[in-house]
């Protein structure tokens, strides 16, 4: 059977998959996680499936604009949509050297490329009117308004443990490079693209891309993508076995196999938290109501287990 017919799956992994002990967050701890998940993807290449990686980059970006403020006395600051783009090149490079290893270690012949992604959002979204989403370092009041006035940052006291930078998190409404993925895909190579969400950019009156100072979350990003690629499996790996009812009380309960009513209704009754298992089940009922199969949410190491309906947390129309 020809590989372009095969089950295309796109998989949505999170940063944090990269960092699994706060002790050990170097690049070199990163790249050694990285290597753990692209052994369990290597799996699902193996099976037969087409598959599209997405990633998170939380901390990665996190991480730069860290850096970013500690030098700001000796070198300019790295703007957010830029910091984004370093993370999908990092990270980028990260899981398809990994990846490759692994599948020449199983013998394994599929060609992999990582595709630098920008997201187109619109100027007009609410999010740009009121930013929400924290990112970067604490700072001090003092530093905070000095960051507001300076660069035109939005600030806001997080919670009595200091000031952060909110930027907006809008909605995405393009992925410029879909075309390119979708040949790269239909030529049987393994891509990783869409990274953090995608590089946010919009379109000016004079027609031209311009990036923009946002966070576009992943897992909606993701599900564009899987969408508008037609994917039949749309599988969003995170750190636990099943999404639960009740998480963290004694009476909670693991979700195995569910319809996307019953889902739906969860998420009405305020099951899941924001900024955790909220989005990814938002983002798997807006793939499965745009004609999507299958959604799919477990852990890495589960993967090959989950495609095989043994394992993870399963959402059918």
């Amino acid at each position: 059977m020809p590989i372009r017919k095969n089950p295309l799956v796109v998989l949505a992994i999170g940063g944090n998959s990269l960092i699994k002990n706060p002790r050990k967050m170097t690049v070199l701890d990163q790249y050694r996680s990285a290597g753990e998940t692209s052994h369990h993807i290597a799996h699902l290449v193996r099976m037969g499936y087409r598959i599209v990686v997405t990633h998170g980059n939380g901390p990665q970006v996190g991480f730069i604009l860290l850096r970013s403020e500690a030098a700001k006395d000796v070198i300019h600051q790295v703007p957010l949509e830029s910091c984004v783009a370093d993370t999908q090149g990092a990270i980028g490079y990260q899981i398809a050297q990994t990846l490759r290893n692994e599948l020449n270690r199983q013998r394994v012949s599929r060609k992999i490329a990582a595709v630098v992604t920008q997201v187109q959002v619109s100027r007009s979204d609410p999010a740009f009117r009121k930013p929400t989403k924290p990112i970067g370092p604490f700072y001090t009041k003092e530093d905070a308004m000095a960051h507001q006035r300076d660069e035109g940052w939005k600030m806001k006291e997080d919670a009595g443990r200091g000031w952060r930078r909110v930027v907006p998190s809008p909605k995405p409404r393009k992925i410029i490079e879909e075309p390119v993925i979708r040949e790269l895909v239909d030529a049987g190579v393994v891509v990783i693209a869409v990274g953090g969400g995608g590089i946010p950019v919009y379109r000016s009156k004079d027609g031209e891309l311009r990036g923009c100072a946002a966070v576009i979350d992943k897992d909606v990003a993701s599900c564009l993508l899987a969408r508008h690629l037609k994917a039949d499996i749309f599988v969003i790996s995170t750190g636990v076995k099943h999404v639960m009812l009740h998480f963290g009380k004694p009476e909670q309960k693991a979700l195995t196999k569910v319809s996307a009513a019953e889902m739906r209704k969860y998420l009405q009754d305020g099951h899941f938290a924001e900024g955790s298992m909220k989005p990814k089940i938002e983002a798997a009922l807006d793939y499965l109501e745009h004609g999507g199969r299958l959604v799919i949410i477990t852990r890495p190491e589960d993967l090959e287990k989950a495609m095989q309906g043994k394992a993870g947390t399963h959402i059918i129309n």
